[in-house]
């Protein structure tokens, strides 16, 4: 498997390479910031207009103290904030967690998919506002719509969003969406796309005006996708899928799937260089990104609204699976921790743990032309 693994990223750098060799301005990591902090964290949200970088982090156990450790405190939940040109530190809310965030540069309202309650706060003074009951739901991706300025929180138990508008808070429903649902994207038209995580991947199209889904596009042997992105102009949707193949492909064949917005038309299919949780799109461009766990990035160019090809597998850090784009910049970000060794495969085979984290190692990457 590990041989395989290794032919197929020997593949990806070699269709890289062939790509470098015509176009020599490729991407690049541009900057890191090595900004520490304990916790987990899932995704990683630009907000172009306020300049801001929001990354929700995860509480940690006090862990005590043993013959050659020192003890280490707990940390509690917060919202960390940055700035989006430099990556300095820019504040924090305290015991505002989650998954994600999004912001309404309109009324200057943010959210976090936090658990078990949204969390609503104000950007400008980095303030809670209010907690929002979101019933069984299950916090996790979250996007803000400027169409109706209204926030979709995603679900994974109950395979629903819920809607709530950014200017109060109140919450205005839920919808069905058929799935496990990951990634989300609007076209500022009236019209959302969420990629399903399910074994059989697909996405779902929801009027935003009605709050009910009309359309759901299967990818017949694509699964387990967790990424997408739109190209509004085009109406094409690209989805980062971590699976291929019925039975499914051993080791795993990662793919991005480019289908039509309109009525789920698959496009073509094109290798990823890893698993990927997050994708991005660059109308001033037309490339789509996806970010792997495996420290990799996929930049695929829309040569035409029928036409893709995978133009560069930029390598960044090991960890580094979620991305989020700054319009006004061009620039993408993701972020990663540092880890030690990894302890040996389990007895018998199969997929051995992570390397412990190093303490403070927590980085932003910053990455462009």
């Amino acid at each position: 498997m590990f041989l395989a693994a290794i032919t197929a990223f020997t593949v990806f750098a070699a269709i890289g390479s062939a790509w470098q060799a015509a176009n020599p301005v490729l991407y690049k990591v541009l900057k890191t910031a090595r900004v520490g902090g304990e916790g987990g964290w899932d995704y990683i949200y630009a907000d172009s207009a306020g300049r801001r970088l929001y990354i929700p982090r995860g509480a940690t156990r006090e862990i005590p103290a043993t013959d050659t450790k020192p003890a280490v405190p707990a940390v509690a939940a917060r919202l960390t904030v940055f700035n989006l040109d430099t990556l300095d530190p820019a504040g924090e809310i305290p015991g505002v967690g989650g998954n994600g965030t999004a912001v309404d540069p309109k009324s200057g309202h943010g959210f976090t998919s936090d658990h078990p309650k949204v969390s609503m706060f104000d950007t400008k003074t980095l303030t809670l506002i209010k907690s929002i009951d979101v019933g069984a739901a299950r916090p996790d991706g979250i996007l803000f719509d400027l169409f109706n300025q209204r926030v979709y929180v995603f679900s994974h138990p109950t395979k629903d969003a819920t809607v709530i508008d950014s200017k109060d808070g109140a919450v205005l429903g839920t919808i069905d969406l058929g799935g496990v649902p990951e990634q989300g994207v609007a076209d500022g038209k009236g019209m959302l796309y969420v990629v399903m995580q399910d074994a059989v991947g697909s996405v779902t199209a929801v009027d935003v005006k009605t709050m009910k889904a009309i359309g759901h596009y299967s990818f017949i042997d694509k699964g387990g996708c967790n990424g997408l992105a739109l190209d509004v102009k085009n109406q094409v949707l690209f989805a980062a899928c971590g699976r291929s193949g019925n039975p499914p492909s051993q080791p795993p064949q990662p793919t991005m799937v480019i289908l039509s917005a309109a009525d789920g038309k698959i496009l073509a299919d094109l290798p990823l260089a890893g698993s990927s949780d997050g994708a991005a799109f660059n109308p001033a461009t037309m490339e789509a990104f996806s970010t792997h766990g495996n420290g990799t990035m996929t930049i695929v160019k829309e040569k035409s609204p029928t036409s893709f090809e995978v133009e560069q597998n930029l390598q960044t850090m090991n960890g580094a699976r979620t991305v989020t784009f700054d319009g006004k910049t061009g620039q993408l970000f993701t972020m990663s921790q540092e880890r030690g060794p990894a302890p040996p495969p389990p007895p018998g085979g199969g997929r051995g743990g992570q390397g412990t984290p190093v303490p403070g190692s927590f980085t932003i990457l910053m990455i462009g032309r």
